[in-house]
């Protein structure tokens, strides 16, 4: 007993002095001695990140719970070099002192900054993300970054030696407070001098919304399939602030596959079953609205393919909101939580740097991996590259074959260190994917957000994309759809349709912008298109007008010189409205299969139709009044809702209701409320 008890007081002292070990300081500029706010100190240990943090308004940080050992201090800041003191001892608990001082690279010229108006909510200032009124902004004072005096690198405490490289220079400063690289010019709106910025200094690809199309003269319609869902959970976000979402951040086609749908199972043996259905137009009777719907085979994760994860974590100092990192670690927790014995895990995370935190550890030490995940930290700035390549080597290193393997990203998307661009980006992405490992993409946080860049990650990724805004919807990602956030069951599948001139005047695509394909690229099996995950369900609309009906909506183009019009087949006097194909490859497959199914339908009215067509058309024309869309015309928000409430249905996790409740509370949003009435 008393050698139990000497133990037991010997593990407490020891957690009692890891506890009270930690690292401070104070970050200054080298020249006036002012405090570096902001700024990233990152903790290293032989090359592995273990720790960061950010300054505080004093120049001040503090990083605590540390193990005694020698560590390396990075410390960096966007105009300054950066400086890495290398061979810090960290004694046990004690509170060991580094001070840090920094050394200005570059000379700016000064920065306006004019935005223009849009309804933000004014927050202050005190975190990396916090959003900013354009009002707020337009009152800011301009202010420059100090000159370089071209100084050598000094020597830091304890003798240890310093490094010096050169920072990214693109800074802006508001109330003080610097903001790097986030403002994005992209329309002029009155003087030359004044640019439009987006809210907060979120980015999204703009793209212009599908027009009606004559098929007469472009009879096939061709798109790559999306299950990404992010834009729902995004403009989820912003209603529940009681903000409108940027035009841009509305993707209509991942709004309608947010969803659950009672569509039919595939036949034994196949990936997915192709149903159709046509009622009329809500928004506009006297047109047809035609749905397109996939629905993927299920799997029982328990007797499912082993999985080789790799967690890659952003840690980086934008990650330090309350609705990122520590909103990324529950999230993995959840995932963990569904692990098996034959799965594997590893934690690969990036700030300034990129470092190994778990090596691939079996699903049944789950307490190893659930200790990684709670020690992680905040600060540094964001090297995403380096994670992504790191993060891809750990998968092809522990490769199962015949298995799952896969990347999951979970970052804000604010790359500013090494390759950031979204065609630099898009090009690292594609040399990966072709060994076997998928990605998905999980976005976090506001602010900064860069969904663009996440976007186009997912997608050349062989993977899927989504915005985790709060618990529930990572519980939703990792507990309720685990099979099809996890399991590709087709890839690079594509949709063509043609439709019967005979039957069909004028036909328009309701979202799926983004994800648009030339008519040769659907027999060309080295385009890339969509992966369809296990139970996901796939659903797209097209808003129809009937042949012969008068119509404005299609462009005028002048007859063709050289060409007779193309005379009809027989099967366009039969009762078709046009004829949908699919293309598909096998998860590891590199040749497509092809299915068709003719579009037979008699019409029907709204009412009369299912409540999986209304509730998808209830979602388009919310969707569009969000986006402004000149096809919606007058209907409102109260008849969106009440479309809604026609088919709740069985709705067991409430997504259904809680869509009603977010239509119901745009109503109160300016210029939306004109619509509601």
């Amino acid at each position: 007993m008393k050698t139990l008890l000497l133990l037991l007081f010997g593990l407490s002292a020891a957690s009692l002095l890891t506890a009270q070990t930690s690292l401070q300081g104070k970050v200054t500029d080298a020249e006036s001695g002012e405090p570096i706010i902001f700024g990233s100190v990152i903790l290293e240990k032989e090359g592995v990140y273990i720790a960061g943090v950010q300054t505080d308004f004093d120049g001040n940080y503090s990083i605590s719970k540390l193990d005694p050992g020698t560590y390396d201090v990075e410390c960096t800041y966007v105009g300054y070099l950066s400086v890495t003191v290398e061979g810090v001892v960290v004694k046990a608990g004690t509170a060991n002192r580094l001070d840090i001082q920094m050394t200005a690279s570059v000379a700016l010229d000064e920065v306006e900054v004019i935005a223009y108006k849009v309804p933000l909510i004014e927050r202050d200032n005190t975190t990396t993300g916090s959003v900013i009124s354009a009002d707020r902004i337009n009152r800011l004072p301009q202010r420059k970054i100090g000159k370089s005096k071209g100084k050598k690198s000094k020597k830091g405490d304890q003798g240890a030696s310093v490094k010096g490289s050169r920072s990214d220079a693109s800074t802006y400063y508001i109330d003080g407070v610097q903001v790097s690289g986030n403002l994005i010019p992209q329309t002029e709106v009155g003087s030359t001098n004044q640019m439009k910025t987006n809210p907060g200094w979120e980015e999204y690809r703009y793209f212009e919304e599908n027009s009606f199309l004559d098929p007469r003269q472009e009879p096939l319609s061709t798109f790559s399939i999306d299950v990404d869902r992010a834009a729902y959970s995004n403009v989820r976000r912003y209603l529940e602030q009681g903000q409108l979402p940027p035009p841009d951040a509305v993707r209509i086609e991942e709004m309608i596959n947010y969803f659950e749908y009672d569509y039919p199972t595939p036949a034994a043996g196949e990936p997915f079953a192709v149903q159709t259905e046509l009622a009329s137009c809500p928004w506009a009777p006297e047109r047809q609205l035609l749905r397109i719907s996939l629905q993927g085979a299920r799997i029982d994760l328990s007797s499912a393919a082993p999985n080789n994860l790799v967690f890659l974590l952003d840690v980086s100092g934008s990650m330090q909101a309350y609705n990122k990192l520590e909103l990324v670690k529950p999230a993995m927790r959840l995932l963990v939580d569904q692990l098996r014995p034959q799965d594997r895990v590893a934690i690969v995370v990036y700030a300034g740097a990129a470092g190994l935190v778990l090596e691939s550890t079996p699903g049944s030490d789950r307490q190893k991996i659930l200790e990684a995940i709670d020690r992680l930290q905040a600060g540094g700035s964001t090297a995403g590259a380096a994670g992504i390549k790191l993060a891809y080597q750990v998968a092809k290193e522990h490769f199962i074959e015949e298995g799952n393997n896969r990347v999951i990203l979970a970052t804000d998307g604010d790359f500013n260190v090494g390759v950031a661009s979204e065609s630099e980006l898009t090009r690292l992405i594609e040399a990966k994917r072709d060994d076997g490992i998928f990605l998905t993409a999980l976005g976090f946080g506001m602010g900064n957000y860069k969904d663009n860049k996440l976007e186009i990650l997912a997608d050349v990724g062989n993977g899927n994309y989504a915005y985790i805004d709060n618990l529930q919807e990572a519980r939703k990602m990792f507990v309720h759809e685990i099979t099809g956030t996890l399991y590709t069951i087709a890839k690079d599948v594509k949709i063509q349709v043609e439709f019967n001139p005979a039957r069909v005047g004028a036909y328009r695509l309701i979202g799926y912008e983004n994800r648009l394909l030339a008519a040769e690229d659907f027999n060309d099996d080295t385009k890339d298109a969509g992966e369809l995950g296990a139970g996901h369900r796939v659903t797209a609309l097209y808003e129809l007008v009937s042949a012969g009906a008068e119509t404005t909506l299609v462009r005028n183009v002048d007859p063709l010189r050289y060409q007779a019009v193309p005379t009809s087949t027989a099967a366009a006097n039969s009762e078709e409205w046009g004829l949908v194909k699919l293309r598909y490859k096998e998860p590891r497959g590199r040749k497509s299969r092809l299915l068709e199914q003719p579009i037979v339908h008699t019409g029907q009215d709204i009412v009369s139709a299912t409540g999986d067509l209304r509730h998808a058309a209830s979602v388009a024309a919310f969707g569009m009044i969000l986006r402004r869309s000149e096809y919606v015309g007058d209907y409102s928000l109260r008849q969106v809702s009440e479309l809604a409430q026609s088919a709740l249905g069985r709705d067991e996790y409430g997504y259904r209701a809680e869509f009603i409740r977010l239509v119901n509370s745009a109503e109160a949003l300016e210029p939306l409320a004109e619509n509601s009435k």
